[in-house]
């Protein structure tokens, strides 16, 4: 092939000619070997980088032909090195996803899954807030999702995505959202970076963990497996065979560093039980101080452990009937007197005690709430002359240790979730500000009734709103069953009702109408009819309170009527 070249150097050739071949280089890098001819391939791109002048290829002649030359031989080579590209390396097919046996979700309650996901925030759907009467839906979906896995429905692969996103954005929502999605949802955050959580948010990663019938399987998870995947092995086993658990953590114990040592201890707390108490006095032993003190807390629930007798003694020691105080105002009745602990010694250290106050807290009784709240609960009526626990309660402590002994009490009856001792120590809900004699603030109250059954609870939490209203009512109603009972529920409206007609500020109530709405039987909602009108406001009421009020009864009403059509929908055949 004869051409005739344009007048130019061969320097500007040869760089024509290495701009012209570098992409055709930089495609070709992937293939794994060359055909013959690619030490050919690097000869031509060494000569046009270099220049014919100074380097002719072989089979070039030399002189002024030899760039044109060079080029006529850089295009037969690439049409060979085209031709002998090899294949890339097929990508392995992606495994399709486990089958789901559940029944697919009735059509009515799909389309209300798709309204709830679409009002989440970020979609550009949302309330954008509290005023008017428009329920929030998302809010309402935790409560779809609970009825949706107690009837055992799928979802429709359509809806997963919506729903893995709105997990990623709220944490709260994955439990339920992970075991409602079922295998799929697993299927696709191995997929998707953005929904891994799901992988995390699994006992090991949505693998299937190895059976009873396995011990060969159970023994390399247990050895070799990464930390979560061990944690999910260990609470299932615990979970059908405690025995098999504690035996299991005793072979690596040893070796485990102690910020696992401490996860793994705490797995032991699903069915704790008497033959559990051998390793944990071996843990009371352990290097890690907050593993020393989950054992000591763990038998210190188990009321027949030898920790538990030992603390007994010791509270014992500090705690006891003196009839010598008894004064003319309380007609003879005897006294507790209460002698702290003068000093941390090494056995009390060991069973759990931790001998550094808090700041503005006294060494004595720091002491003396550690061992009382360790002391079985039983111990109290042989000390104290027999008596009940309402009984014990009720008698006057001697220099101003009340406060002290009453609250170690609490935090005893909640760890022994003891229900006669959280039922004294709670008090009639009318009593004098509501604090019964022994829980000192809010949080405690909560934790007591969280010791009572469904019904009992929420009897007393009615009881204490009748009486006191909602000022302080929130976090006692947060530790009720939902749907609230009716005396409950009832007692919640009519206190709304009165602080409506009191004219008090109504944006302080925006909580407890958030709970009601999200709690309050649905079959409520034609009672409620009466309030969704704005109401005359008195003299002294918020400016816009009523018109406020009224917006939120319309919301409460709404919002129930939705919730049972919800119900409707998901009990479908």
């Amino acid at each position: 092939m004869n051409r005739t070249p344009a007048p130019t150097d061969t320097a500007s050739t040869d760089a024509a000619f290495t701009d012209a071949t570098s992409t055709d280089a930089s495609s070709n890098d992937t293939a794994s070997t060359e055909v013959s001819g690619g030490s050919r391939w690097e000869e031509l791109v060494t000569a046009a980088l270099l220049g014919t002048a100074r380097r002719t290829p072989s089979g070039v002649p030399a002189g002024r032909e030899a760039p044109t030359a060079l080029l006529d031989a850089a295009a037969v080579e690439t049409v060979r090195r085209r031709a002998g590209m090899r294949p890339g390396r097929a990508a392995a097919r992606v495994e399709p996803t486990a089958a789901d046996p559940r029944p697919l979700l009735p059509t009515a309650a799909a389309r209300r899954l798709a309204m709830l996901l679409a009002d989440r925030p970020g979609t550009g759907s949302g309330s954008g807030g509290r005023r008017g009467s428009a329920p929030d839906l998302m809010e309402l979906l935790p409560q779809w999702l609970t009825t949706a896995n107690l009837r055992g429905f799928a979802p429709r692969p359509e809806a997963l995505p919506a729903l893995l996103d709105a997990a990623r954005g709220r944490t709260d929502l994955r439990p339920a959202v992970l075991a409602f999605a079922g295998p799929r949802a697993l299927w696709l955050a191995r997929l998707n970076a953005d929904w891994r959580f799901a992988l995390r948010s699994t006992p090991g990663g949505g693998a299937a963990l190895p059976g009873p019938e396995e011990p060969d399987r159970i023994r390399e998870l247990w050895e070799e497996g990464l930390f979560a995947e061990r944690v999910a092995l260990l609470s299932g086993i615990r979970a059908r065979d405690a025995a098999a658990a504690r035996d299991l953590l005793a072979t690596t114990w040893a070796t485990e560093r102690a910020e696992d040592r401490l996860m793994f201890l705490d797995s032991l707390r699903m069915g704790l039980c008497a033959a559990d108490e051998p390793f944990l006095e071996r843990a009371l032993a352990d290097r890690s101080r907050n593993v020393r003190a989950t054992a000591a807390e763990l038998l210190s629930a188990l009321p027949g452990s030898a920790l538990a007798g030992r603390m007994a003694e010791r509270a014992m020691s500090c705690v006891a009937v003196d009839h010598t105080q008894g004064t003319q105002s309380t007609q003879g009745v005897p006294t507790i007197a209460v002698e702290a602990p003068h000093e941390c010694d090494p056995g009390m250290e060991r069973d759990g005690v931790v001998p550094k106050a808090p700041a503005g807290r006294g060494e004595r009784s720091w002491w003396l709430g550690q061992l009382v709240e360790a002391a079985p609960l039983g111990t109290w009526s042989r000390r104290l002359g027999g008596r009940t626990p309402e009984e014990i309660v009720a008698l006057p402590v001697a220099d101003d240790w009340q406060s002290e002994l009453h609250a170690a009490w609490c935090r005893a009856a909640v760890r022994q979730r003891d229900p006669s001792w959280s039922r004294a120590l709670l008090g009639a809900p009318a009593a004098p500000e509501a604090g019964g004699p022994g829980a000192v603030s809010l949080a405690e109250r909560a934790k007591l009734l969280g010791t009572l059954g469904a019904a009992e609870r929420a009897d007393w939490v009615a009881g204490f709103i009748a009486v006191h209203g909602l000022s302080e009512a929130f976090q006692l109603l947060g530790v009720c069953t939902v749907p609230w009972s009716g005396p409950l529920g009832r007692a919640v409206v009519d206190a709304l009702n009165i602080a409506r007609d009191a004219g008090s500020y109504p944006w302080s109530f925006s909580g407890v109408m958030g709970l009601a709405e999200r709690c309050l039987d649905p079959s409520e909602a034609p009672h409620l009819e009466t309030l969704t009108a704005i109401p005359d406001e008195p003299e002294n009421a918020a400016p816009g309170a009523g018109s406020y009020w009224a917006e939120s009864f319309q919301r409460l009403v709404t919002t129930l009527r939705l919730r049972a059509a919800m119900q409707r929908e998901l009990t479908e055949e």
